[in-house]
């Protein structure tokens, strides 16, 4: 079946800061967007929004359509709603992919779906990125180079205050000598999560054409296989019983009078 990929911009830096729409004069999100549609071809279907679109584009049916997310987010983190977030986590504990990329480790839905502060060392000073793969054999990492060279790019450094990954897929370095886990996979509830660092407003770093190729794998291994979204669900079982749950409401809602009286 197609992928249904939904990237989401923040659209800020394009709309007031020139060199940024020069280098992205469509958006990053239709650049990112691009590079997805390049590589799946007929595998996906891709379409943009923002955030400045009302719900930020990201309305109960639209997730409820969208296989994979892809999330990028700078200046605005905070403008994005509460309300919006636990929507977005809801739907990826219950299935949907997602991809988050560069700064958008300090977004409200990755630092939720974290747990963390997910802070890091940064530095932006035209710096030279080499991506390094750890895992070769793990599908993010077909068909890209090994290492990854990109001649313009923001550095970010460890410690980057993450859970410890799943699986860590690619390492990068710069010319100061700093690390960073740029490519690291998570799971969280039935959903699959994937975050990739490279990728900078002021570098044309997604028109690198191997940046765009680990992005479209990566929505690609994102997607879930599940023939139905649905969130974990607690449910009793009688002994013997290995298939048939019964529902529970939880251990905080009192029982009622007639459930008392059932049991």
């Amino acid at each position: 079946m197609t992928i249904r990929v939904l990237v989401w911009g923040e659209n800020r830096h394009e709309q007031v800061e020139p060199h940024v729409a020069e280098i992205y004069p469509d958006g990053m999100h239709s650049t990112i967007a691009a590079g997805i549609s390049e590589n799946l071809g007929d595998k996906a279907s891709v379409s943009t929004t923002t955030l400045d679109e009302p719900e930020h584009g990201l309305t109960e049916e639209v997730l409820a359509e969208t296989d994979v997310l892809v999330w990028w987010g700078h200046a605005a983190h905070g403008e994005v709603e509460d309300k919006v977030v636990d929507r977005v986590y809801q739907h990826v504990l219950s299935g949907m992919g997602l991809v988050v990329l560069h700064s958008g480790h300090w977004s409200k839905i990755f630092g939720k779906l974290m747990g963390t502060s997910c802070t890091l060392r940064w530095r932006s000073e035209r710096d030279r990125e080499l991506v390094w793969t750890v895992n070769p054999t793990h599908p993010i990492a077909q068909g890209v180079p090994h290492p990854i060279v990109i001649e313009q790019q923001e550095m970010y450094g460890e410690f980057f205050d993450i859970p410890v990954p799943d699986e860590l897929i690619f390492v990068s370095s710069f010319s100061g000598g700093e690390v960073f886990r740029s490519g690291c996979t998570f799971r969280r509830g039935h959903g699959k999560i994937f975050y990739f660092s490279p990728g900078d407003q002021d570098y044309p770093v997604y028109h690198h054409k191997d940046v765009r190729k680990v992005i479209a794998n990566g929505v690609d291994w994102v997607n879930s296989d599940r023939p139905e979204r649905a969130l974990p669900t607690l449910l009793r079982y009688e002994t013997g019983d290995f298939f048939n749950g019964h529902g529970y409401t939880g251990p905080i809602e009192a029982e009622s009078d007639q459930e008392r009286a059932d049991a």
